[in-house]
């Protein structure tokens, strides 16, 4: 199998995984918002910690990279929060799309931050995107709109974690950059989930235990699949994942998307088939 081909089957599972991820945040209820991210976040800690012992690295990176790895997890662990906070109160579909927003913001942060060159077609894409975004959110300025703007944050957030991974590069092993992430956000959230703790039922657990370990593939598959090819030849493929939740919404939950969010979602999809395609070339 060529190194294209493994790039993109790892990217169809780590999209899978994240889907199965916000299907078990869904499914785990009226649990605190928090509470169920310190949960993602400690089950990825304990696996990403296995591999960082079996591979003898440091548990925290180098000193050097230390500000980096600071800004990369505060600014990831904000993201994910409301993007939790989105999957509970909106179709998942939608809240998942709206997350996939972070490639197009990435591109924005890199050129403002980074001094990358932006050309002229990932400009097009970008607004074609937030064009699509407007379908999905239906703006009508009222409180319902709230966990639509977390979703598009939490796409901001995303993809000022991803600039700071770009700067980082090939600087940490993957596995050091997950286990200070989640160890960063657990440690970071557990004073708020001593105070504000909800009881859990043993289905419950078993639900947040899941999307930590899907969580965790997710991660995992997405690290791996780009050192095996470029993202510009294979990112595509990482929106299977509005095909998946999609697919969750309506057998597991009964949660049909409007036409306008279908509209919005084949938008974003166009944008994302355009910029690949003038990628490639």
């Amino acid at each position: 199998m060529s190194n294209r081909n493994k790039g993109i089957l790892l990217l169809l599972l780590s999209a899978f995984g994240f889907s199965l991820m916000a299907a078990f945040v869904k499914l785990s209820g009226d649990v605190p918002t928090i509470q169920k991210t310190f949960f993602r976040n400690i089950v990825s800690a304990f696996i990403a910690f296995g591999f960082v012992q079996y591979h003898k690295e440091r548990l925290f990176g180098k000193k050097e990279n230390q500000k980096l790895l600071l800004l990369r997890s505060s600014l990831g662990a904000v993201g994910i929060v409301l993007f939790f906070y989105a999957i509970d109160h909106l179709v998942l579909s939608d809240a998942d799309m709206l997350n996939k927003l972070s490639p197009f913001l990435t591109i924005i942060f890199s050129a403002i931050f980074l001094r990358e060159r932006t050309r002229v077609f990932q400009v097009v894409a970008i607004i074609i995107a937030f064009i699509g975004t407007l379908f999905i959110i239906k703006p009508a300025f009222s409180f319902d709109t709230i966990p639509y703007l977390a979703g598009v944050f939490s796409a901001f957030f995303a993809a000022g974690a991803y600039t700071v991974l770009r700067v980082l590069g090939s600087r940490e092993k993957f596995y050091t950059v997950v286990f200070y992430f989640s160890f960063f956000t657990t440690i970071v959230l557990l004073p708020f989930v001593i105070g504000f703790y909800e009881p859990m039922s043993v289905k419950q657990w078993i639900y947040l235990l899941s999307a930590g370990v899907f969580a965790t593939v997710g991660q995992f598959g997405i690290t791996i699949a780009y050192k095996f090819a470029p993202a510009r030849e294979i990112s595509i493929f990482f929106y299977s994942t509005v095909v998946y939740s999609a697919m969750i919404s309506i057998f597991l939950f009964g949660q049909i998307p409007d036409v306008l969010s279908i509209i919005g979602y084949v938008i974003i999809f166009a944008a994302s088939f355009y910029m690949f395609l003038k990628n490639n070339r």
